[in-house]
């Protein structure tokens, strides 16, 4: 597990580039027959991803729960969500299987035990990317297709930013102690997502970002809207964004990117704007 602590603003004011990739950059998120572990201090989210291939792989063997986290199972006290970007898989818990297809999601709630990856077919492996905060009351599991998830269509070609939001773990679609999810497509011939940009100083984020080729690359933009500063990502790669800290990304292509928020609420909409204009 590598851990991740707070940084403020302050600090983060004169960081380089060296700087800001360490702390706020997921650079390994998928290898074959592997599971990447992050564990950030703002507001103590949990970034995993998974990629079975030739084995399926079970969460207890890259998570200690006594040592790492105090308990006695990794979702003892949390609450889990994933979102496969690859091949078709099959997720076990506690002994139902659920099979998850690309851009299909599952939540699975507080006092699950049993987790397990396994990938259908292993020349087209599955990409489990997941997402786990703290909870404090159980929710019952659910699988989330792309078409059952919310759906809201956003910006224009004119702004260079038309996208389509599915929003996969919303209040719309399930109940969940503090943990949303979903994700953002954008249109050919878009490059710029959530811009204007915001702040939200009740919830983190995190952004992945994939469906891009490795020739391309995004510009995520963040820090203070009047200290902006940008880590450069490369496709399947995530970044940790702070309350403080605007979160938009600019593209030499389209994509995707997944969203996760957790925080003191799960209001989609509870967020301060940010004018173009006040950016600096």
């Amino acid at each position: 597990m590598d851990i991740r602590y707070g940084a403020n603003q302050k600090d983060a004011r004169y960081y380089d580039t060296v700087d800001l990739r360490e702390e706020f950059l997921i650079e390994k998120l998928f290898s074959a027959d592997q599971m990447y572990v992050t564990y950030s201090h703002i507001d103590r989210i949990i970034v995993i991803g998974a990629m079975p291939v030739a084995k399926s792989l079970d969460i207890k063997d890259y998570i200690d729960p006594a040592k790492q986290l105090g308990v006695d199972y990794f979702l003892e006290r949390r609450e889990l969500g994933i979102i496969n970007i690859g091949g078709g898989g099959v997720v076990t818990s506690d002994c139902t299987e659920y099979k998850l297809n690309n851009l299909e999601g599952l939540y699975l709630g507080m006092t699950t035990k049993e987790i397990t990856f396994r990938s259908i077919d292993q020349n087209n492996p599955a990409k489990f990317y997941m997402c786990s905060a703290p909870a404090h009351k159980k929710f019952d599991t659910k699988f989330i297709t792309k078409d059952q998830a919310n759906k809201v269509e956003l910006g224009s070609l004119e702004t260079s930013n038309e996208r389509t939001i599915y929003q996969f773990i919303h209040p719309a679609v399930l109940e969940t102690c503090q943990l949303s999810m979903g994700c953002t497509i954008l249109n050919k011939g878009s490059v710029w997502n959530t811009m204007p940009s915001h702040t939200h100083e009740r919830r983190m984020e995190v952004y992945m970002y994939f469906n891009f080729s490795e020739d391309n690359i995004v510009f995520h933009m963040m820090g203070e809207p009047t200290e902006t500063r940008h880590i450069i990502l490369k496709a399947e790669q995530a970044v940790i964004s702070p309350s403080w800290s605007i979160h938009s990304g600019c593209g030499t292509s389209n994509y995707a990117f997944i969203w996760s928020m957790v925080g003191e609420n799960r209001t989609f909409t509870d967020m301060d704007h940010i004018k173009n204009a006040d950016l600096l």
